[in-house]
């Protein structure tokens, strides 16, 4: 099971997560991929298509074509929205957190402003009932 998936098991009340994209320059398929994701999630199927994303061996254009018409996605309308201005600001709003936020690689987790240096279940934890200790006080 997922690292975050866990955390969600453990804590079903008290976390949300919220994933912002970062595609790095250096991946010349991580924009389409990323772009792809958004679209899909205007048809609500963010979630299934970034967890198809990571599950293909090896990413490609066709590969992320594959994964639309899998999902059943409307396939003109994904292809509408990938080019769309609103999922370019959507994702260049991501880019602009990241950089705010002082994020230089990927996957980067903050809990409540909080940026992790341990990705494991026990300090994500911890962290998240320190977080939770400040709320009663």
């Amino acid at each position: 099971m997922p690292l975050l998936e866990q955390v969600l098991e453990h804590n079903p009340d008290t976390v949300k997560i919220v994933l912002k994209n970062m595609p790095l320059n250096f991946h010349k398929l991580a924009k389409p991929a990323a772009l792809a994701a958004l679209a899909a999630g205007n048809q609500g199927k963010y979630w299934e298509f970034h967890d198809a994303l990571f599950e293909t061996p090896k990413l490609s254009s066709k590969a992320i074509n594959d994964i639309a018409t899998t999902l059943g996605l409307d396939f003109k309308k994904f292809q509408k929205d990938m080019a769309s201005p609103q999922v370019r600001q959507k994702l260049a709003a991501d880019l602009r957190d990241a950089k705010e936020a002082g994020v230089t690689g990927t996957p980067t987790i903050f809990i409540n402003g909080v940026k992790l240096k341990s990705r494991s279940l026990p300090a994500i934890q911890k962290i998240i009932d320190q977080e939770l200790a400040k709320k009663t006080n």
